[in-house]
């Protein structure tokens, strides 16, 4: 049985996954779509994309503590203007999360929109129908499987996440204590290893579906364009 503090910590867990795929779903869907095409710039814009996975995670939530902190320009401003506090907040949490599964996102949906059949777009377009036509009803249709296969592995890369979340959201229980957070703040303790090893458990059994969901999706997106 889950405890009533497991449970809270999946429920924590669950929140800034969902929030952090859903804030960066729009984002990743333009900035794969962009990536897919040949443009003047592609290659600086695709380095600055998966900067995340390149540079230390605690880097990042440190960067982003400067940024959005109390004390940093943007996180100033947004305190002063509309009282936005993001530092230390699930919000905040969320967002250290989706800087670091955009990359992921973003490949898995790249992907989608370079198998897309391009002959479709140029007998669209000479019947004159404009790049935003052809977007939203061929682009997204065909890309649809894998944009949603993409969510499955963000979300499941987003419960993983670790190192940005705890330097800019820190580690509060009931607030941006996720599981591995949890993990880490019970290994701390005398004897907490029994408890490391069942959220371990827990850990390992959601990102095992996630990734069986992601695969899952994935052959039928193959299939459906194959079809």
């Amino acid at each position: 049985m889950i405890s009533a503090v497991e449970a809270q910590i999946l429920a924590t867990s669950f929140k800034v996954a969902l929030w952090a795929v859903a804030g960066v779903l729009p984002l990743a869907v333009a900035c794969a779509f962009f990536l897919s095409r040949r443009f003047p710039g592609r290659l600086a814009l695709d380095g600055l994309v998966h900067l995340p996975i390149i540079l230390p995670p605690v880097l990042i939530g440190f960067l982003l503590l400067l940024l959005l902190g109390r004390r940093g320009p943007v996180g100033a401003w947004l305190e002063q203007v509309a009282g936005i506090h993001l530092a230390f907040t699930a919000a905040g949490a969320a967002l250290a999360t989706a800087v670091m599964i955009f990359p992921v996102f973003v490949r898995s949906i790249r992907l989608s929109f370079e198998a897309a059949d391009r002959n479709l777009f140029e007998a669209a377009a000479m019947l004159r129908a404009g790049p935003l036509d052809r977007f939203v009803t061929i682009a997204l249709p065909l890309a649809g499987p894998g944009i949603l296969a993409g969510a499955v592995m963000a979300f499941a890369t987003a419960l993983g996440e670790f190192g940005a979340v705890i330097t800019f959201a820190a580690n509060i229980p009931g607030r941006t204590q996720t599981l591995p957070l949890a993990i880490y703040a019970v290994l701390q303790q005398p004897g907490g290893e029994a408890e490391a090893m069942r959220l371990a458990v827990l850990s390992i059994v959601l990102a095992m579906l996630g990734l069986a969901a992601a695969a899952i999706l994935q052959r039928w997106a193959a299939r459906r364009l194959a079809g």
